[in-house]
């Protein structure tokens, strides 16, 4: 009957009588078995159960087509975003992109393995995949909404850009008047030459300065002429005296005309005076120049407003990310078909990069999860128990050492005995000789 029995390895078990049922399993092969191993599935262990195998294959197939798609996503948005950028560059950041996602949704599923994972573990594995879904989500809704997103950020441009323009008509008044009290035209002040507002300032402080300068000036020539008759009043004949033999003016008349000569060269009365005419003269230019300002201000007047606009406009972002990002939510907002594709579209993604962490709230540990946890156990075990036995054999091994050395102390203290020993009686062996030689020598002397 023994010899009937059939053998098998030791290392295999059967489930019944169906020869196929018989583990482990061979391992596999192929795609199926590098996907698996991007979440790190042990095929050894994978080949005890492997019923579980088309399941972990699609979660490494999932992990795959996420990490795809979020490359797809990087590549449109450097294509919207930066459409100067080279293709390869493009490419080079997509592929990098893609071995980011793939590492990091690789590592969420793997460290959801085994029976030891908890739930709030697993909760914080699903925010992070969320968070990287709603990431991966934003590029493609630019790109799908492109047309419409486009539009808005050009009616709102436009807007911002007709707000702007009105703006500078309302602080910038034909007439040139000042509107600095007006804190919301702070900012929007052109300045443009040739105002007749700013003529007529100037008109005003040409005329003031005008008047004062003639006062001044009349000021001067009054006690200049008053200089002037006193001294005509004492150079004339009736006060010259004889001098010398001739008629000559007085030394009083010397002084006066000395002191009317000096003021008029101390007061600058020229000076003032031909000021006084070039202040006269720009009277007249700038009464003139006002005249026809009114008609000459307006188009100068316009066409700084026209280049400031352009340069408002040229100034409006058109393909900033929040830019867009403003686009696509005013697009949201104001059509309900387009929200409701925005929010689908983030809850696809969302549960595309969540679904393995998913799968693992929903289903609960697998065979595969409990031989693990298994495992995990008996290795801790043996662990455990490995290192008893290094501390085990450490002891001893410590023991051996310490009853060695405290057999060879014992050793080599008898050595030092003995040695001591048998020096002392060579000592006593050579004292006794010696005093035998004496005694040999005073007998001998005694005798002689």
């Amino acid at each position: 009957m023994a010899t009937d029995t059939p053998l098998r390895p030791a290392d295999s078990a059967s489930f019944g009588d169906d020869p196929g049922a018989a583990r482990p399993v061979p391992r596999a092969g192929g795609p199926a078995v590098r996907l698996r191993g991007l979440i790190g599935i042990d095929e050894g262990l994978l080949a005890w159960v492997p019923e579980e195998r088309t399941r972990y294959t699609w979660y490494g197939a999932l992990v795959v087509n996420t990490a795809l798609v979020g490359a797809l996503s990087m590549t449109l948005a450097l294509s919207s975003f930066r459409s100067d950028l080279p293709l390869a560059a493009v490419i080079a950041v997509a592929v990098v992109w893609f071995w980011v996602v793939l590492a990091m949704d690789s590592w969420l599923v793997s460290s959801t393995h085994g029976t030891a994972v908890k739930k709030w573990s697993l909760l914080l594995r699903f925010v992070l995949s969320v968070l990287l879904g709603l990431f991966i989500a934003e590029p493609i809704l630019f790109q799908i909404f492109d047309k419409e997103i486009r539009q808005e950020i050009a009616v709102g441009n436009e807007q911002q850009t007709a707000d702007y323009r009105g703006m500078l008509v309302s602080c910038n008044p034909t007439d040139g008047a000042s509107t600095a009290d007006r804190p919301a035209c702070l900012g929007y002040q052109l300045k443009v030459a040739g105002s007749p507002a700013e003529l007529a300032a100037q008109i005003k402080s040409n005329t003031a300065r005008t008047k004062a300068l003639q006062t001044q000036v009349d000021a001067i020539n009054k006690t200049l002429d008053d200089k002037m008759s006193a001294e005509q009043r004492l150079c004339g004949k009736a006060n010259w005296i004889w001098r010398n033999g001739v008629r000559d003016v007085t030394i009083t008349c010397d002084r006066a005309r000395k002191d009317s000569s000096e003021y008029r060269r101390t007061s600058k009365v020229d000076t003032y005076e031909k000021e006084l005419s070039a202040l006269v003269a720009k009277s007249r230019t700038l009464t003139a120049k006002k005249d026809t300002a009114a008609d000459a201000y307006q188009p100068l007047l316009q066409r700084a407003i026209d280049a400031k606009t352009r340069a408002r406009a040229a100034d409006l972002d058109t393909d900033g990310i929040l830019t867009r990002a403003h686009g696509l939510r005013k697009v949201a907002e104001s059509d309900g078909f387009a929200l409701f594709i925005t929010v689908v579209l983030h809850l696809l993604l969302i549960s595309l990069d969540a679904m393995p962490v998913l799968a693992k709230l929903m289903s609960g540990a697998t065979m595969y999860d409990r031989m693990l946890g298994a495992r995990f156990t008996a290795s801790s075990g043996t662990y455990t128990e490995e290192l008893q036995v290094q501390q085990e054999c450490a002891r001893m091994e410590h023991e051996v050492q310490r009853h060695g050395v405290a057999q060879d102390t014992t050793d080599r203290m008898r050595r030092l005995e003995h040695d001591f020993q048998r020096a002392q009686a060579e000592r006593a062996a050579a004292e006794r000789a010696e005093l035998e030689e004496r005694m040999d020598r005073i007998l001998r002397a005694r005798k002689a």
